[in-house]
């Protein structure tokens, strides 16, 4: 009698075994893939974002000469796809001018090709509220924040980023 208990208890397991792995919780789907860009086309998305109209009114300051410098040595290093000394030189120049946000939005596009997305959104949105809320300067800060955002797997705060680009475009005065 016992091996006829032992073989009934040996079921009874088995069978609750089975319902148990039917009761499991059930498989989440996969979150969508973030599509892998690569940051210097995130960057070329950004330039083409700014464009060019020569119909815009676009004001440029004039900076201190250390400041340019500093510039130009980080356009020299994102050249040489040197990322690195082209956010340090970026840096030492907001040490001079924290709150210009031409150079604001430098050193986020340089963190953008950094594959530093938070960092170049922090920078870019900045930038926007330091700077003005037109022309190329501002489409390339929406457009930095769009990628940043795209790259974060961000989907619909990226398409709202997306929509501001447009509202940074006012035509110039029309001369006769």
């Amino acid at each position: 009698m016992t091996v006829l208990r032992l073989l009934d208890r040996f079921v009874l397991v088995a069978v609750l075994c089975s319902l148990a792995a039917c009761a499991s919780t059930p498989v989440e789907p996969p979150t969508p893939a973030v599509p892998q860009v690569a940051p210097e086309q995130r960057l070329a998305a950004v330039i083409a974002a700014a464009g060019a109209d020569d119909r815009e009114l676009a004001v440029q300051p004039l900076r201190a000469p250390e400041v340019e410098d500093l510039r130009i040595t980080a356009a020299r290093a994102i050249a040489a796809r040197d990322y690195a000394s082209a956010a340090d030189a970026l840096s030492q120049a907001l040490l001079i001018v924290a709150d210009d946000p031409a150079v604001l939005q430098e050193r986020a596009e340089v963190a953008l090709l950094q594959s530093d997305y938070a960092r170049a959104e922090t920078l870019s949105q900045r930038a926007l509220d330091l700077g003005s809320k037109v022309g190329p300067l501002c489409r390339r800060h929406w457009a930095t924040v769009e990628q940043a955002r795209l790259a974060l797997g961000q989907i619909e705060p990226a398409a709202a980023a997306h929509a501001q680009i447009e509202t940074c475009t006012v035509a110039g005065l029309l001369r006769m």
